[in-house]
Parts: C-alpha cells; structure tokens; sequence
C-alpha cells in the first residue's frame, strides 16, 4: 500500500446530496467539496461520483473547464451513482501497488459497525467500476470489512492503526487482532502494525479512525493530535496516545520523529455538542498539501506547522467546518488514487 505521498493520478469524491444528512446545510456543504475539486484539479485528476443528475452535469461544466485561464489542469469525471453519504475515504477503494501495477481492493463498508445506511455506499465502487470511473485499474473485491480512515501507510511496509477502530467486533467478528494484522499483511503488502490503543475525539462516529488522530509525514515522521489542557476531555486519552507514539520505533530501531498539532478551540453544534475539529486530516496530494481549517486561532499555527512538516509542498487550508457538523472533515471525503509508480519515497 503505497503511502499518501506517492505520486497521484487522481481523487475521488463522492458529492453530498438531498437524501443525505447533509440536506439541511447542502449549499454550505456543496461549497466546501468545490473548494476541494479546484485545488485537486489544480494539480490532478478528480473521479466524482454524484447522485443527483442535475448537479452532475453542473459539475461537468463547472469543473469541467480546463485549461490555464480557469488554472484547472486536470480532467474531471462525473459518473452519476446512488450513494448513502459522502465519506469517499471509507467506502472508497484501497490501491495497492504490485510490480508497478496498480490494482484497487474493493473491501466491504458497513458504516462503520452497522451505525447508519450503506448498501449503496458498499456497492459504489462497483458501480463506478462498471462506469468506467477507474479507467484500466482493476477493482477487487475483499470480503473484510476496512475503511481507509481506519489505516495509514508509510509506503515501506508499516501500516499504523487503532485498536478502538479495527478490533470492534461490529466490523469483523470473527477475526481477533491476530488474525486481522495476518489479513492485512497479506491483503496491503505489510511487514508490520502499530496499534494505537489509545486516543478519541468527541463526535467521531468511527470508533477513532487514525486519519482524525496520527499521520505518517514521511518514513520516520509522524504528527498527531495533542492536547495541553488538563481540563479538557480529551486530555487523559490524547497523552496516553502521545506515550504511545513515544514508545513505537521504526523498522530500524529508531524512534520516529514526532510533531505534536495544535489543539483547536471547541466547536460545538446548535445542540451544544462537541464537534471532531482536527487539523490531522489533511490530504496530501501532488505538489500540495490540503488543511482542514475551522475559522479558530489555531488555524494559522497549523499551517504553519504542515510547512514545516511538507516544505515541497504548498499548504492550501479550506475551510471545513461545514463538514465536521456532520462528525467528519476533509481526508474524511477524499480517496486518492496512485498512479503506477513505486510506493514509499520522500514527502
């Protein structure tokens, strides 16, 4: 499994609708995946997948027009399809990367442990395949329920997960923590796991998807979450995952090197719950780096912090507070694709 800076050939993003939560905020939502689509097709090529007919063919002439006057360089595709939501990073194919071949693992997605609609979030990939969306790669289907929010690759053989997430038995039942790191081994090319078994954010529905907490920035880097304030919630759980991070070594007996993220100011939703504001989930993308940015003081501190940790990289912060009223942020709508290319490398 290549690592998310491993040259890219496209991204995926499955448009939110009116049959979805997001009905009540579709414009504010719609305007956030535009951001999204601009800066990826700045760079490369995007794959959407969109359920109402109208805004599909929209999108074809909105995203459509390429060229150096409008600074979309990329090729868009729009493929009309039913989807139960918008979290391209969890139903979304898996790339793995063989001999300089690319093929997509089409694993299953139960919405993570059976919380919400997915029949036709599970069956999108195929649908998309059928369409043409994933032009000469291969999809092959895995009957091992994962979910791309759930695992991060270094592209050398380490893959970092949570306990939390992948051990819930609403996922895969029969298989413990022994038989899972097998699977995944075998399934994703790893030499090796490191499991989180620490670390939370408040309304998260996914059961602490690693993408919301710790990210690989290269080989021996990684950043994460933390907070300072002992009177915070989250602060009893983010330290014990900082040990954690502590206490891993790479494949050659180093420690990694760690960069802790600011901690944004609370936000809440009109029923006065939390929201999982988090600044590591970003996308990394050719050529540039996208940041979730939530209109706090923070905001400026963490971009800062992501161009010290990609200097070849250009930081584009979009605003995601829209998203995270519906429990998610920017790497949450995103899958990239690689192209044919060796994993691994340098960010």
């Amino acid at each position: 499994m290549p690592a998310e800076w491993a040259r890219q050939r496209a991204v995926m993003l499955t448009w939110p609708h009116s049959g979805t939560d997001w009905q009540t905020q579709l414009d504010e939502a719609d305007s956030v995946f535009l951001a999204i689509a601009r800066a990826v097709l700045q760079r490369q090529d995007l794959l959407i997948s969109c359920q109402d007919p109208q805004r599909a063919q929209e999108l074809r002439h909105q995203l459509g027009q390429a060229g150096s006057d409008s600074g979309l360089t990329g090729t868009v595709t729009v493929i009309e399809a039913p989807a139960d939501d918008t979290w391209a990073r969890d139903h979304g194919p898996i790339a793995v990367i063989t001999d300089g071949q690319t093929r997509l693992l089409d694993f299953r997605f139960n919405a993570w442990g059976g919380k919400f609609d997915y029949h036709n979030d599970d069956q999108l990939n195929q649908r998309l395949a059928e369409a043409g969306g994933f032009g000469n790669l291969p999809l092959v289907p895995v009957d091992l329920v994962l979910e791309g929010g759930s695992i991060e690759s270094d592209g050398a053989g380490t893959l970092l997960t949570t306990s939390e997430c992948l051990l819930t038995p609403t996922r895969n039942p029969s298989l413990d923590r022994t038989g899972l790191e097998e699977a995944l081994c075998q399934l994703l090319g790893a030499k090796r796991i490191l499991w989180l078994n620490h670390g939370y954010l408040a309304g998260d529905d996914t059961d602490s998807h690693v993408d919301t907490l710790a990210r690989f920035c290269a080989p021996d880097s990684i950043c994460y979450v933390a907070c300072n304030d002992p009177d915070d919630e989250h602060y009893p759980a983010l330290k014990a995952m900082e040990e954690d991070l502590r206490e891993f070594r790479q494949s050659n007996g180093e420690p990694y090197r760690l960069t802790p993220l600011p901690w944004p100011d609370p936000i809440h939703d009109e029923d006065g719950n939390r929201l999982p504001a988090t600044y590591a989930n970003f996308l990394i993308i050719n050529d540039a780096v996208l940041l979730p940015v939530y209109g706090v003081p923070q905001d400026g501190t963490a971009i800062e912090t992501l161009a010290d940790l990609f200097p070849q990289r250009e930081v584009v912060p979009i605003d995601c507070r829209a998203l995270i009223r519906q429990h998610g942020s920017l790497h949450c709508v995103t899958m990239q694709i690689p192209d044919d290319l060796p994993s691994g490398g340098v960010a």
